[in-house]
């Protein structure tokens, strides 16, 4: 069935797919067999919702993104605390929402959205709670789990049946393994493993995919390990921070470290893992 919307703006609707009328589609929208779509959505341009998804609520649907069976995006928070508030939730141009996720818009008593960003992956079963915030390139893998008002930054990768606390916030281009249980926050490019979650190194696989060059990993490795050295022997965490602000501030991604260090926190940093920090040299996504 085709259904037009608007001067040359055309939608594909599948005849057994419920849309209100009041529901703004783009052009080039394909809506699967029994999909559902609330009146207060707005999809963009060649959006698709391949079968039996459910868009509700306050929500846009970026250009570009795919939709697969059974996933939610923008039904009612898990929070007792809400009571109907027209809260809000946007999902970027070009991301993927594999089979079961569900997506939930934001809280009043939060910052009232749940941002999903540009290109993202989310695999199957996975749950992005109220009030996240998905950066850019964000990959997230089947199973996991994340409270609300979790920020992930752009490019993070968190591994399968990950669970990740309410208000912990996890840095740009940072890893989390699978079934690591994260209950602070992670540093930019910091690599986390374990349940509870421990710091065991940067993510040094992605560097070296992103092109970073060997001399700033170099220096970046350097800055980490004085940062987090192998022992409890070499000073407070304070006073090894002042060190590394002062040898390595002027390099951009150990700069960026440090800003997120410096930045408002309800969870803490995630604690470092002594001893041997191998494992962080093969794990990487």
């Amino acid at each position: 069935m085709v259904h037009a919307v608007g001067k040359d703006r055309v939608a594909v609707i599948h005849p057994s797919a419920i849309v209100a009328p009041e529901a703004r589609l783009g052009r080039g929208v394909v809506i699967g067999p029994w999909c559902s779509v609330g009146p207060n959505v707005v999809i963009e341009d060649n959006v698709e919702l391949i079968s039996h998804v459910v868009i509700d609520g306050h929500t846009r649907l970026g250009e570009g993104s795919r939709y697969f069976p059974f996933c939610t995006v923008g039904m009612a928070p898990q929070d007792l605390k809400y009571k109907g508030e027209p809260t809000r939730c946007e999902v970027g141009a070009g991301t993927v929402v594999r089979e079961h996720v569900t997506i939930h818009r934001g809280t009043a008593t939060g910052s009232g959205l749940t941002h999903v960003g540009n290109d993202v992956l989310i695999m199957a079963n996975a749950h992005v709670a109220h009030d996240c915030w998905l950066g850019d390139r964000v990959i997230i893998v089947n199973n996991v789990v994340m409270g609300g008002h979790v920020t992930i930054e752009d490019d993070a990768r968190v591994m399968g049946s990950a669970a990740i606390h309410q208000f912990v916030r996890i840095g740009h281009a940072a890893l989390v393994g699978g079934v690591a249980g994260v209950e602070a926050d992670v540093i930019p490019y910091g690599s986390v493993l374990g349940n509870r979650a421990r710091l065991v190194g940067l993510h040094w696989i992605w560097l070296r995919r992103n092109g970073v060059q060997s001399a700033e990993i170099h220096r970046m490795r350097k800055a980490f390990f004085t940062l987090y050295p192998k022992t409890d022997e070499d000073g407070t965490f304070a006073s090894r921070l002042d060190v590394v602000r002062r040898e390595f501030g002027d390099d951009v991604r150990v700069r960026e470290i440090l800003d997120f260090i410096d930045g408002p926190s309800k969870r803490g940093l995630v604690r470092v893992a002594r001893g041997d920090f191998s494992t962080a040299e093969t794990e990487g996504a």
